[in-house]
C-alpha cells in the first residue's frame, strides 16, 4: 500500500514537472516581452533562477531606459549569482550602480559585486586578478557605506583575499630565495618581492614569514658579497634583525634570527679590518659608532682610507 502511494506521488510530481517544462518551452517560442517579464518575476519568486535568468536576459535590452529597467537589472544579477555565473553577475551589479546611482539598492549591489569576485578568486598558485578586483570592489563598498551591517563580512573577505595574494608573494619570494645565486642574485629579488608585498598588505597574516625571509636573504647576500660591499650589507642585516625582533620578540624564528645577528656582527668586524671605508661607512661611524669605531674613523680621516 505504501509503495503504491509513493508511486502515485512520484507520477504526480513528474507530471507537474513535465507540464512546467512544456509551459516554459512554449513560452520561449513566443517572444512576448510583456509575458516574459511577468513569467520571469513568477519564476524568480519561485526561486527557479535559471529560467528567470534566461527570461530577464532576453528582455533586458528591450526595457532599457524604462521604469522596469531597475527591477530587471537587479533581478537578473541576482539570478546569475544564484546559478553561479559570478563573472556576469558582477558586471550587472556594477552596471546597476552606475545606471541607478540614487537607488537604495546600490549598497547591496556594490557589496554583491565584491562578493562575486570573492567567489571567483582562484587558488593562490593562479593569477590573482579576481582576488584584487574583490578587494577593490569591497574597499569601495566600505568607503561608501561605512555604517552598513555588512562591513564585518566585507572586512573578512578582504582580509582573506589580501592574505591569499600575500601568500602567493611569499611563495614567489621563497622561490627566488631557494634559487640563491643561480644565474644572478636571486636573494635581492626575494627581498624586493617580500618588501613590496609588506608595503601593499602590511596586515597580512604572513607578515612574520615575509619579514624573516627578508632578514635571512639580506644576511646571505652580505656573506656572499665582495669585500667592498660586505660592511654595508652586514650593517643592513643587523638593522633588519632589530626591526624583526622588535616586532616579533617571541618569533618562531628567534633562534635562527639570533644566530644571524651573531654571524653578522662577526662578519662586519672582519670586513672592517680588510675593506677600505666608503663615505657611507664614515658617515655611519660619525653618527652611530662606538669607541672602536671612532678610533678607526679618526685613522681613516687622517689617512684618506675610503673609496670615492
Amino acid at each position: 500500500m505504501i509503495y503504491k502511494i509513493r508511486h502515485i506521488i512520484a507520477i504526480i510530481i513528474a507530471t507537474i514537472a513535465l507540464s512546467s517544462c512544456s509551459e516554459y518551452q512554449m513560452l520561449l517560442k513566443q517572444h512576448d516581452n510583456e509575458l516574459w517579464y511577468k513569467k520571469a518575476l513568477e519564476y524568480y519568486a519561485q526561486q527557479d533562477y535559471a529560467k528567470a535568468a534566461n527570461l530577464f536576459g532576453g528582455i533586458l535590452t528591450a526595457y532599457t531606459g524604462t521604469s522596469r529597467a531597475d527591477t530587471i537589472t537587479l533581478a537578473y544579477a541576482n539570478c546569475l549569482t544564484k546559478i553561479g555565473d559570478y563573472y556576469s553577475a558582477a558586471q550587472y551589479y556594477q552596471t546597476y550602480v552606475k545606471t541607478f546611482p540614487s537607488s537604495e539598492n546600490c549598497e547591496e549591489c556594490q557589496y554583491m559585486s565584491g562578493y562575486c569576485y570573492y567567489m571567483l578568486s582562484p587558488k593562490f598558485e593562479l593569477d590573482q586578478a579576481d582576488s584584487q578586483e574583490c578587494i577593490n570592489e569591497l574597499q569601495t563598498f566600505m568607503n561608501l557605506y561605512p555604517n552598513s551591517n555588512k562591513i564585518g563580512e566585507a572586512t573578512r573577505m578582504m582580509k582573506e583575499m589580501e592574505d591569499k595574494i600575500a601568500y602567493k608573494a611569499y611563495k614567489s619570494a621563497k622561490l627566488y630565495f631557494d634559487l640563491g645565486n643561480y644565474m644572478g642574485n636571486n636573494y635581492k629579488s626575494a627581498v624586493i618581492v617580500a618588501q613590496n608585498c609588506l608595503r601593499k598588505y602590511p596586515d597580512t597574516k604572513h607578515r612574520e614569514e615575509l619579514s624573516f625571509l627578508i632578514l635571512e636573504a639580506k644576511f646571505i647576500q652580505a656573506e656572499s658579497s665582495v669585500i667592498q660591499k660586505q660592511c654595508e650589507r652586514y650593517r643592513d642585516t643587523i638593522d633588519e634583525y632589530y626591526t624583526f625582533v622588535n616586532e616579533y620578540p617571541q618569533s618562531q624564528y628567534s633562534r635562527r634570527a639570533n644566530s644571524i645577528l651573531e654571524a653578522s656582527e662577526k662578519g662586519l668586524k672582519a670586513a672592517e679590518k680588510i675593506a677600505p671605508l666608503s663615505e657611507d661607512d664614515l658617515d655611519y661611524y660619525r653618527n652611530y659608532g662606538n669607541e672602536i669605531d671612532r678610533k678607526r674613523l679618526f685613522e681613516a680621516e687622517h689617512k684618506n682610507e675610503f673609496n670615492d
